[in-house]
């Protein structure tokens, strides 16, 4: 494995692909941090044993796990539901849960078929948070897939950036400007590292993320690419909200945008669900948006409200071909994400 420059990627013809591209596999991190889930930890790791099993019946599934009795706690609850197959565990130990963010973003070259791991420093969103471990994992995974690595030494989080996989990557300004990233990089240089590293040409810029979200804005809480020409935005009906002002700017601005052909995108807005606290007054960042497509299905956070339904049908009609499959998500939020943010793809090369 070697490193490179940040103008190699896009140069040599890797792109990052779509989520919905084929996968060869899914890669997580199984949550055991208490100072993350509180008392909502087992609750959230039944959870994540539910995404397992749906994911291991569609494609390989590789876990961080610390230790042996960690590695023997899911593998029983596996067990329990009868998943034989498709699950690797490798002794990765993690700080937490949130492999979206810490592993490696793995791109593909369309003439050789050949994959790249991409690896960036990892500071727990601006320093929140203990990271030594987490920003080993990108380093790691990179090496037990047998990838040429791109070391970047840059702050960025995989759940701060989506692509269409046809030029186009979806981000904002609260989280990639935040001086707490790269304070070194202005607007026009985060730019030109992004288009270097993913192999896009358009950058959109939405500005500022949901209510509760710890990350500064992630996407992946506001809006994402369900196929090349459509948008998904989550949407705050009620004015009293503190999320309605932010998703009505990011709508408008979704509204704006266009390809790299000039042809605006179909814009289709999901309901946000009811506002969900821990300990009352700490706004958690649930969002039907964080999402994770994987082949044949879409794994979708719910919290036993009545804006499940909806979110579903949907999401039902934007993935036609894919089976959606609801995560019980109230007790994976309690640290401050769901289905995307535990989940990195993949892609098949």
């Amino acid at each position: 494995m070697r490193s490179s420059t940040q103008r190699s990627l896009s140069v040599r013809g890797y792109r990052m692909p779509a989520e919905w591209e084929p996968h060869r596999g899914t890669w997580l991190s199984y949550p055991h941090n208490p100072k993350s889930f509180f008392t909502a930890l087992k609750g959230a790791q039944e959870s994540f044993a539910d995404m397992v099993a749906c994911l291991a019946q569609v494609e390989e599934v590789h876990i961080n796990v610390n230790d042996q009795l960690m590695e023997d706690d899911l593998s029983a609850k596996l067990a329990r539901r009868k998943v034989k197959k498709n699950v690797f565990f490798h002794r990765f130990a993690t700080n937490d849960a949130w492999c979206r963010d810490h592993g490696c973003v793995v791109v593909c070259n369309d003439k050789t078929g050949q994959l790249a791991a991409t690896n960036w420093i990892f500071n727990a969103w601006g320093g929140k948070y203990p990271s030594a471990k987490d920003n080993r994992i990108a380093r790691k995974m990179a090496g037990f897939l047998g990838l040429e690595r791109f070391d970047f030494p840059w702050v960025l989080e995989g759940g701060s950036i989506d692509v269409n996989g046809r030029g186009v990557l979806l981000t904002t300004e609260s989280c990639l400007l935040n001086e707490n990233r790269n304070p070194q990089l202005g607007k026009k240089q985060i730019e030109a590292l992004l288009k270097a590293a993913f192999g896009v040409r358009k950058i959109l810029w939405l500005k500022d993320g949901i209510a509760g979200d710890d990350t500064d804005g992630h996407i992946d809480d506001i809006a994402r690419f369900t196929d090349p020409r459509t948008i998904v935005t989550v949407e705050e009906k009620d004015e009293a909200d503190v999320n309605h002002a932010i998703c009505e700017k990011n709508i408008r601005l979704l509204k704006g945008f266009t390809d790299t052909d000039g042809k605006p995108f179909r814009i289709v807005r999901l309901p946000m669900p009811r506002p969900m606290y821990y300990r009352k007054d700490e706004r958690l960042p649930a969002s039907y948006a964080n999402f994770y497509i994987a082949n044949g299905i879409v794994l979708v956070p719910v919290f036993d409200c009545p804006q499940d339904a909806d979110a579903l049908r949907i999401l039902e009609k934007l993935f036609k071909g894919r089976r959606i499959v609801p995560v019980r998500a109230a007790d994976i939020i309690v640290g401050l994400g769901t289905c995307h943010c535990l989940t990195q793809q993949i892609p098949a090369g």
